[in-house]
């Protein structure tokens, strides 16, 4: 569990150190090991095991299950039969590698007024650098239309690697629009700058306008990310999932104007250097994080009556790890009280989870061959 890390507390002096010589506070190997689940309560279908690359998958007000693809697909799956329709292929979405492209996607609360749909993407401007956006489309009732571009200028690429570039969407019960982005591999260029879009939890209007409640009179809400791939409001909070480097993958509280510490903090603020760089910046420590890493990426709140032993839970699914986590918060939503395990290493990469207004969980996998698969989760006979 060694990492080496660059610090500027008093002006960029290299330093190498282990993180486990120091206390970990809720870190999962020392406060809270998952437990054994009790898999006979729930029962699995795959729906359609022939995708490719899917990110996103959401539950439509159509009652279909809507999913991006990477390559620049969006689609709809009729969640009786798994057949898929084809709704948009986004001309200008180009993914270069299985970490970028086509990626979050959310749908307008409004749907019967306002039949919008809002993506992240990837894509080369006319200067040829890749980069980000994110666009509102209208659906017709058969694909996707009149394009309005809400947030450009995110950054997709450093000098070589096409990576971190997060990215999820959510609306939240405030009518605004938030996205995480990822550092682009740019750790110290642009997480800890407010007026770069990279590294960071966005906010806008719906039309792409700027809140006049933003901290920093931009898109910026907060800021010291380096690549959340799982956003959620639940219990009158919002909640990330974040990709470490070689320690500290967290779960963490999104609050307006905070810091989350990267690349100067990962995980809690445990190492003196740490300490300091958290009391002069305001930074806000996660409520739970691995060491090694696990890759987490999707995530939802799980609220519902059909799998009683998965109330007030975030479920998260794992690239790295190959699972589903429940991870059940306490009764203010503030701390994670117990953490269990599903489909370990059974379906594959996990990428994304979404839930049904009756309680079923559909994910989805990023295992690439054209042989990606949506499955659904649904009460078993043990109940």
């Amino acid at each position: 569990m060694n990492r080496i890390f660059v610090s500027v507390l008093a002006g960029m002096i290299l330093l190498s150190c282990k993180k486990n010589d120091l206390p970990v506070a809720q870190s999962e190997e020392q406060a809270l090991a998952s437990k054994p689940a009790n898999t006979g309560n729930i029962k699995t279908r795959i729906l359609n095991n022939s995708l490719h690359f899917p990110w996103e998958i959401l539950w439509g007000p159509d009652n279909y299950i809507w999913f991006t693809e990477k390559d620049g697909h969006v689609k709809r799956m009729n969640p009786q039969t798994g057949a898929v329709i084809h709704v948009a292929t986004i001309p200008d979405a180009v993914a270069t590698t299985r970490f970028s492209g086509l990626l979050g996607m959310v749908l307008d609360p409004n749907w019967s007024s306002n039949p919008f749909v809002y993506v992240v993407y990837n894509y080369f401007d006319s200067e040829g650098d890749y980069m980000q956006k994110i666009v509102r489309f209208r659906y017709n009732g058969t694909t996707l239309v009149e394009p309005l571009i809400l947030v450009d200028g995110i950054v997709g690429k450093d000098g070589g690697d096409f990576i971190h570039n997060g990215s999820r969407l959510a609306i939240g019960p405030d009518g605004k629009l938030y996205a995480t982005t990822g550092d682009a591999n740019l750790r110290f260029e642009l997480p800890q700058n407010p007026t770069k879009l990279n590294g960071k939890v966005l906010r806008v209007n719906l039309n792409g306008s700027i809140p006049a409640d933003n901290p920093y009179g931009n898109p910026v809400w907060a800021i010291g990310f380096r690549n959340s791939q799982g956003l959620v409001y639940a219990m009158g909070r919002w909640y990330s999932s974040e990709h470490g480097e070689t320690t500290d993958d967290e779960i963490n509280i999104i609050e307006r104007n905070r810091n989350y510490g990267w690349p100067f903090v990962e995980g809690f603020c445990d190492r003196p250097d740490e300490q300091s760089f958290c009391s002069a910046n305001n930074v806000k420590e996660p409520i739970f994080a691995w060491t090694p890493t696990v890759a987490p990426s999707g995530m939802d709140f799980y609220d519902k009556n059909e799998i009683p032993q998965w109330r007030r839970s975030l479920l998260v699914t794992f690239l790295k790890n190959r699972r589903l986590r429940q991870m059940k918060l306490n009764g203010d939503g503030t701390a994670i009280e117990e953490v269990h395990e599903f489909f370990i290493n059974q379906f594959g990469r996990l990428r994304d989870v979404a839930i049904s207004p009756d309680g079923k969980v559909y994910i989805c996998t990023d295992n690439g061959n054209n042989q990606d698969m949506i499955i659904e989760v649904s009460r078993g006979s043990g109940m």
